[in-house]
C-alpha cells in the first residue's frame, strides 16, 4: 500500500539545477570555512603552550572569542537565512545581541579593574 501522507520535498523545490548547484556550492564554502576555523581553534588550543609564552594567554583567549564570533556569524547568516534579509531586518535581529555583548565586555573590564584595585589595597 502506498502512503499518501509523505511529502517529497525534492519535487517541490521550484528551482533549476543551476540554482541547486549554487546553493550546494554556498553550503560547501561555508562548511569549509567553519571547518578551517574549527581546525585553527583546536590546533591553537592543543599547541599554544609550545608555540607561545605563558604571557600570551590573554591574546589567545581573545583569538578564541573572535573566531567563535566568526563561526556564529556564518552559521546565522547562512543556515538561518539571515543573510538573505534586508539590512534593516538584520540589524533589528542582531542589534540587541551586539549591545548585550558590548555590555558584558564593559562589565568584565569594569569588574576586573575593581578587583585589581581591591587586590592592590589588600597587599
Amino acid at each position: 500500500m502506498e502512503r499518501d501522507d509523505i511529502i517529497e520535498y525534492s519535487l517541490d523545490a521550484h528551482h533549476s539545477e543551476e540554482e541547486g548547484r549554487k546553493i550546494r556550492r554556498t553550503i560547501w564554502r561555508v562548511t569549509g570555512l567553519l571547518a578551517v576555523v574549527t581546525a585553527i581553534e583546536v590546533t591553537l588550543g592543543a599547541y599554544w603552550k609550545d608555540w607561545f609564552e605563558p604571557t600570551a594567554w590573554s591574546a589567545i583567549k581573545w583569538t578564541y572569542v573572535v573566531l567563535t564570533l566568526v563561526k556564529a556569524t556564518y552559521i546565522v547568516m547562512t543556515f538561518m537565512h539571515l543573510g538573505d534579509e534586508r539590512k534593516n531586518i538584520r540589524w533589528i535581529i542582531l542589534g540587541p545581541y551586539v549591545l548585550f555583548i558590548l555590555y558584558l565586555l564593559w562589565i568584565a573590564v569594569w569588574e576586573s579593574n575593581y578587583v585589581h584595585t581591591i587586590w592592590e589595597t589588600i597587599k
